[in-house]
């Protein structure tokens, strides 16, 4: 009863990615940004936050600044749960949209 109760509900439960963007400065050059999506299947929330906390704990990431983690929760739209910055990510975002 338990197993047809959860295939039942599964279908409206939502979906969880986790968006890595890494921003590249070249001087002279616009700034370029680079995104990795990791996607969960539906209902997946706990895994999707421990690979969140995984990959914000990293050295690796903190090395690679600027980048930009991100949990987000999709059901009907995108909603972003969690963000963590390292380095001046803000001000690559502002120079971006000043150029466009």
């Amino acid at each position: 009863m338990k197993k047809l109760f959860k295939s039942f509900i599964k279908p409206f439960l939502s979906k969880y990615e986790v968006v890595c963007t890494n921003y590249h400065v070249i001087p002279g050059m616009p700034v370029s940004q680079h995104q990795q999506t990791h996607a969960f299947d539906r209902g997946a929330a706990l895994e999707a936050r421990e690979f969140y906390v995984k990959v914000v704990s990293s050295e690796m990431t903190k090395a690679m600044a600027p980048v930009e983690v991100k949990l987000r929760k999709i059901y009907l739209g995108g909603k972003t749960i969690e963000q963590k910055q390292f380095g001046p990510v803000e001000q690559l975002k502002n120079v971006n949209s000043k150029k466009k």
